[in-house]
């Protein structure tokens, strides 16, 4: 069962439900947040509410493919873990190298060691949702995204659902120094999430997941990779529990989980690619990329 917000024929904002096969339904819910609010106060799972109520409406007419998406939570903050598969912690390694930065020892510490690299990627006012456009920098010449799953978690860490974000980044930046690692990943419409939140009691096993990324430019396929969640070097349990730790998690905070598919190290986005993310189970999220508009800062 996924969930999904999306406006309807009025513009109004909806949220609904899209059954494995297929049948979409509208819920009586403001958000993503009061349906979870909901199951506590009537101490059952999110599935068994949204069941309840898929028993009592009739299925929606339009398919899913015409639906005006928005971003399915509006989550608080956005954190990421970085270096989580092999696949990242050999681009840090090159990206450090290019950058004339001896940092490959830095980048082994930190795939090896207990402590996971864990950063705020993103807001609610930074991120978009599915069919939005994600912007590139101005002032980086090497950017590309990062294809992750979600964890969308409750104020006590518990996983309430899983999703597809995009963690766009730049890889020059990071490259030429660790510490501009802030730089290098947050930036205006520098991450999205969706298209839906897939429940977390009807995911059997998160680690059969797979993970599949296309990047097109001018409709022609310039990218193509694949990776299964299988291949993290931590548990997810093990990344959570370093995030909670002294620290104050909000209620849909989002935790992406790392990448295990880089474009090829000559490639960079450019503006008008097109990037589709799919994960088993979840859906396909689809950005367009555009430049940012460069501000222009009078001091004085």
């Amino acid at each position: 069962m996924n969930i999904f917000v999306y406006e309807d024929s009025e513009q109004n904002v909806q949220l609904g439900a899209r059954t494995d096969e297929g049948l979409l339904y509208s819920l009586p819910y403001e958000n993503y947040h009061r349906l979870i609010e909901v199951s506590r106060e009537l101490d059952k799972t999110p599935l068994s509410i949204v069941q309840e109520e898929i028993k009592l409406n009739k299925p929606l007419s339009i398919p899913f493919s015409s639906l005006k998406l928005r971003v399915p939570i509006e989550a608080p903050e956005v954190w990421a873990a970085g270096v989580t598969y092999q696949k990242s912690r050999e681009a840090r390694n090159y990206e450090a190298t290019e950058g004339k930065l001896d940092a490959s020892t830095f980048y082994d510490k930190v795939y090896d060691a207990v402590r996971p690299e864990l950063f705020m990627k993103s807001t609610a006012a930074r991120t978009v949702g599915p069919n939005e456009e994600v912007c590139i920098r101005s002032d980086s010449q090497w950017q590309i995204p990062e294809p992750e799953l979600g964890l969308v978690l409750s104020s006590s860490g518990e996983i309430t659902g899983f999703t597809i974000g995009n963690d766009m980044s730049c890889r020059d930046i990071e490259g030429e120094n660790p510490l501009y690692l802030p730089q290098a990943k947050v930036w205006h419409r520098s991450c999205s999430i969706g298209p839906s939140i897939r429940l977390v009691e009807t995911v059997k096993n998160p680690y059969d997941m797979e993970i599949n990324c296309k990047i097109y430019r001018d409709e022609q396929q310039v990218f193509s990779g694949s990776g299964m969640i299988s291949q993290l070097k931590r548990k997810l349990e093990e990344l959570i529990t370093f995030l909670v730790r002294d620290n104050d998690l909000f209620e849909g905070t989002i935790l992406l989980t790392g990448t295990n598919i880089v474009p090829p190290n000559d490639f960079s986005l450019q503006e008008g690619d097109r990037i589709e993310i799919e994960i088993t189970d979840i859906g396909i999220l689809c950005n367009t990329v555009q430049k940012i508009q460069v501000k222009t800062v009078t001091l004085g």
